[in-house]
């Protein structure tokens, strides 16, 4: 049996500000702390505490410095975390894929069956197939 694909989402980019921080980083070369505070809605605190990890991951790099008088903290992106971002996106795709070729639109939103369309119990479902 082949693992599923949410056993290869990596915890620490996975959660939702962490991936947020990684997601908006990638976007341009060096993203400012303030900016990223105010674009995922964040205390300072709370971006902070999520910058730690991701920087004792080695996936973010944060430089601090002075832009005229004022102090400024720029988090950039590492090689290895523009691969753990690409890996996650792709463990993502996979899933949903996955998802995708199981169920009709009507049961991804949660109609709440673990049948196929075409009848079939869901590999792993644990359901059973229909009777026919």
């Amino acid at each position: 049996m082949t693992e599923h694909p949410t056993s290869s989402l990596d915890d620490v980019v996975h959660q939702r500000v962490r991936l947020g921080i990684l997601a908006v980083a990638r976007e341009a070369r060096r993203v400012e702390f303030t900016f990223l505070r105010t674009t995922l809605g964040l205390t300072a605190g709370n971006l902070s505490q999520h910058l730690g990890v991701l920087e004792k991951a080695g996936l973010v790099t944060i430089d601090k410095g002075y832009e005229g008088k004022r102090a400024r903290t720029w988090i950039q992106l590492t090689k290895q975390g523009k691969k753990a971002l690409h890996d996650e996106i792709a463990t993502l795709k996979t899933l949903i894929h996955q998802l995708e070729g199981l169920a009709g639109p009507a049961d991804l939103a949660g109609t709440g069956t673990h049948e196929r369309p075409d009848g079939e119990a869901a590999p792993g479902s644990g359901a059973a197939p229909a009777p026919g």
